[in-house]
């Protein structure tokens, strides 16, 4: 906390992520109106007094309508970054511990993986698939493990032939528990800055994705879709791209700089390079 403290960037990024948590938590109680509530009389009404950010084309309340977005913001990023989280361990665990073929088969995995352009495989994938919030999660789970395994890996690698694993192999001790109680805790530091960083790219990712259609679909309201919504009517009704898009921005930036501060907190060899 008080390496935190010290690093303004990094605050200022904690600041970002714990005031979008509770703006989206919040989000029943803050919200001044129903994000669906039609109201014809206020089609494309300027930012004012009675609706702050202004009205989409339906009269719909921008701000109501952005602060419900956060919440699928939130739980995509979480949902999407815990899945890849969760295979690249396993993988890069299984793979930096046993070495040999077991490591061979899983690397070169990932290295085929990699050749694909990650955000078109995923536009593949989503629009083959039935595009809903739970397909959008799991598809940018599934594409997103690949530099975890390799940092895991990396980590284990090390983290194996230190003492206290030779030890734990004379007491008897299984290579699950060796694994799973001795190396994946100690390798976890730098996963939790890849966390942070990827939560950054899942909501980017849904948001490009419903931008260009084929994310979350209205009636829900996303970031990426108020986007789509305002590209129509950009030159009447400015308030629709700017709002999202500077939303977007601070998120992405807040995790990014919360990222870095980490880093440099979990990591301080690299601040003493």
């Amino acid at each position: 906390m008080k390496a935190l403290l010290r690093n303004r960037l990094a605050l200022f990024g904690a600041l970002i992520v714990l005031g979008l948590i509770l703006v989206a938590t919040l989000a029943p109680i803050i919200s001044p109106y129903d994000p669906s509530e039609i109201n014809v009389k206020n089609i494309l009404a300027a930012p004012s007094p009675r609706h702050i950010l202004g009205t989409d084309q339906l009269g719909r309340d921008l701000l109501s309508r952005m602060i419900y977005g956060s919440q699928v913001s939130l739980k995509i990023g979480f949902v999407a970054t815990g899945i890849a989280i969760l295979i690249g361990i396993i993988l890069g665990a299984i793979a930096g511990y046993y070495g040999g073929r077991v490591d061979s088969i899983i690397m070169r995995f990932v290295d085929i993986m990699l050749c694909f352009p990650t955000f078109f495989l995923i536009l593949a994938v989503v629009a083959i698939l039935e595009p809903n919030i739970l397909n959008i999660m799991v598809v940018i789970g599934l594409t997103g493990w690949m530099g975890v395994t390799r940092l895991i890996r990396a980590e284990i690698l090390s983290l194996k032939e230190r003492d206290f694993i030779y030890a734990a192999r004379a007491i008897g001790a299984s290579d699950r528990r060796i694994i799973i109680r001795h190396l994946i805790p100690n390798a976890i530091p730098p996963v939790l800055v890849s966390a942070t960083l990827g939560v950054a790219g899942a909501i980017l990712t849904e948001s490009a994705l419903s931008f260009l259609g084929i994310g979350v679909q209205p009636p829900i309201p996303s970031w990426g879709n108020i986007l789509t919504d305002g590209k129509a009517v950009i030159g009447l009704a400015w308030w629709l791209t700017l709002f999202p898009g500077l939303a977007i921005l601070v998120t992405v930036l807040g995790y990014n700089l919360l990222g870095e501060g980490l880093r440099d907190m979990l990591e301080p060899r690299l601040k003493a390079g």
